[in-house]
């Protein structure tokens, strides 16, 4: 396996239009352009528009403004996941071949029900394995629509990976983290599973990302290793907090690049303040 560290670095933006950019997504989106100009790299943008019920033409427009606007800029054409689709099926059906992934039935509110532990906000609760065959096996289905898609977790098995910012990190898949939905039943490849194809494919040696996005990681790497990918390097960042602590969201209007330039915030006072 070659490292990725030996091969020309290649990042990305990755933002979702499904509301305006809040400054830490941006600062997040600051950092991985520093790494990536000092490493005399690449920098790519990919807009990840797969949730149709939530993204918006208004949203995806005021992306490219607001990132400008920031001073972010990109070195290839944009990349719109929307577009991309005959990239995930041939996953989805390597993983069905491999018996690593099964249907799932269960709705939201059955998986609410279930006990199971707490997660943080937005982290996906430990699946219960309602729906997991008690062996491996390869379902019949030739294309994965009109149900949800779990990738099957080892069972207590330790994972590790080293983060370029947060340091060494690990986690005990089926304890920290369970089955992970790789396709929904709207016939929509999920988060998990469109990231890593879509980093593998446009050759990123480097993902720059919040730090609420570090146990996705082990995820991840699950799914390299499933589908024989070398996995990027990553990098962590720490949130931007509130007063309170908080990580800042989208739904926090208050802290949106949008909000802030009306204010009289510039770029500069931004970085100044925030960092």
């Amino acid at each position: 396996m070659i490292l990725k560290s030996a091969l020309p670095y290649r990042g990305r933006l990755a933002p979702s239009p499904t509301g305006h950019l809040h400054v830490g997504h941006a600062l997040t989106f600051w950092r991985a352009q520093e790494r990536c100009r000092a490493r005399n790299g690449r920098l790519l943008l990919r807009i990840e528009d797969l949730d149709r019920a939530r993204s918006r033409p208004g949203f995806r427009e005021a992306i490219f403004e607001d990132l400008e606007w920031f001073g972010l800029s990109w070195d290839e054409a944009p990349v719109f996941q929307s577009d991309r689709e005959p990239l995930y099926l041939p996953a989805w059906r390597k993983l069905r071949e491999a018996g690593l992934i099964y249907r799932c039935d269960c709705s939201r509110r059955d998986l609410l029900s279930a006990a199971a532990a707490p997660h943080a906000e937005d982290e996906e609760s430990i699946y219960p394995g309602t729906c997991r065959p008690v062996s491996l096996t390869m379902p019949n289905e030739s294309a994965p629509s009109g149900f949800n898609w779990r990738f099957r977790v080892p069972e207590n098995a330790p994972l590790e990976f080293h983060d370029l910012c947060a340091g060494t990190q690990r986690a005990m898949a089926g304890v920290d983290f369970g089955d992970f939905v790789i396709w929904r039943k709207d016939n929509v490849p999920a988060y998990q599973l469109a990231v890593v194809i879509d980093d593998a494919a446009m050759g990123i040696t480097e993902v720059v990302r919040g730090a609420d996005l570090l146990l996705s990681t082990f995820r991840q790497l699950l799914l390299y290793r499933a589908l024989r990918l070398d996995p990027p390097e990553f990098y962590h960042a720490p949130l931007i907090t509130d007063s309170s602590g908080k990580r800042l969201a989208k739904r926090d209007s208050a802290r949106s690049l949008r909000a802030l330039r009306t204010s009289g915030w510039t770029p500069e006072s931004i970085r100044a303040h925030f960092r």
